[in-house]
């Protein structure tokens, strides 16, 4: 049994982060097809190019699902769903810091948020109901081994 009572830990969500974030990089320069990266912002669906200032974001919260799923998986497990495909997006730096650790849905509570960074409600919302899934499809593979 996991100690569920260890505190967030993210080496291991912050290497394996490290990794993904090339990969989206390599799939990126491919579909800029200029020598330029280029992403679809995740929650604008603003197109967005190297050069812009973006971030790689978790969609869900790393210590949000480290805290969820400490009683039962590794850190490196933890890792894995964190960084799993549809929890990882890209969207403008000005998005991320604004949101900081707040959930997705609390932070557009405030409709001002909305308003101010063009945010495309339909497109948060699917962005967050996939990531939702991938992370439920991820922990039920890694409890399956």
């Amino acid at each position: 049994m996991h100690d569920p009572t260890r505190p967030y830990y993210r080496v291991e969500i912050d290497l394996l982060f490290t990794k993904i974030k090339s990969q989206f990089h390599q799939e990126a320069l491919i579909r800029g097809n200029n020598g330029k990266a280029q992403f679809k912002d995740c929650y604008t669906g603003e197109i967005l190019r190297g050069g812009d200032r973006y971030d790689y974001e978790h969609i869900r919260s790393s210590e949000a699902i480290f805290m969820m799923y400490r009683y039962k998986l590794t850190n490196l497990e933890i890792a894995e769903v964190v960084n799993c495909q549809g929890n990882v997006g890209v969207t403008l730096r000005t998005i991320n810091q604004s949101k900081g650790k707040i959930k997705m849905e609390d932070w557009m509570a405030n409709n001002s948020n909305i308003s101010k960074h063009n945010i495309d409600k339909a497109l948060t919302k699917k962005a967050l109901l996939n990531a939702d899934k991938n992370i439920r499809d991820k922990v039920k593979e890694i409890l399956s081994r």
